[in-house]
């Protein structure tokens, strides 16, 4: 595997307060990346995403997959995920992560974008299933995006691209302070899966 010699620097703080977020840029060659797409995009059992809001039931053309150590449960917009069992890739990808990171984690949420027009609205991770606090790594294959942090009393924005084969890691306050987006675009047509790793707290 080979590693870039222009990484960013992974212990800057992307947040100016209230909060951690690293990035650690593209971990991947170029060829590594292409395979872990293709692998994930071909393997994952992917399922339209589904959201309860004001009682309206929303089915949304990005797809979601949700893996765990165990058949963990996860709720989100009114709704709740079993996990499934790791596969080779994905086991392979989170040491990786564990690895560069320091953390460990038991869980991955995974989301593919079909082409720029999907994307995510601002949202914060601190559903109730997860740890208080706890670290949440961030791996993107395929189509660079922006992704967007708005602290939620100032609303002071942050932006980065995460490119193809990036890691970037929300720490420490991050969930209680600030919101994050994917904003969409019709510039892009290519699909990105990311995969978040995450701590159910159980």
């Amino acid at each position: 595997m080979d590693l870039f010699n222009t990484l960013p620097d992974k212990n800057k703080n992307y947040l100016p307060k209230d909060g951690t977020v690293n990035y650690y840029g593209k971990l991947f060659s170029q060829k590594d990346a292409d395979y872990y797409l293709k692998t994930l995009l071909d393997t994952i059992e992917w399922r339209n995403d589904e959201a309860n809001i004001y009682g309206k039931r929303i089915i949304t053309k990005r797809k979601v997959a949700w893996y765990g150590d165990k058949s963990y449960e996860y709720t989100y917009s009114n709704t709740t995920k079993s996990a499934l069992a790791w596969t080779k890739e994905l086991l392979e990808l989170k040491l990786l992560i564990e690895h560069q990171s320091g953390e460990t984690f038991n869980s991955c949420l995974l989301n593919l974008y079909h082409n720029g027009e999907e994307g995510m609205a601002w949202h914060s991770d601190a559903e109730k299933d997860l740890k208080k606090n706890g670290a949440i790594a961030s791996l993107s294959f395929g189509a660079e995006r922006k992704f967007a942090f708005k602290h939620k009393k100032s609303k002071e924005t942050i932006s980065l691209v995460l490119e193809h084969g990036s890691l970037l890691v929300m720490m420490d306050s991050t969930q209680s302070h600030w919101l994050h987006r994917l904003p969409p675009t019709k510039l892009i047509s290519r699909p990105r899966v990311n995969l978040t790793f995450r701590t159910i707290d159980r």
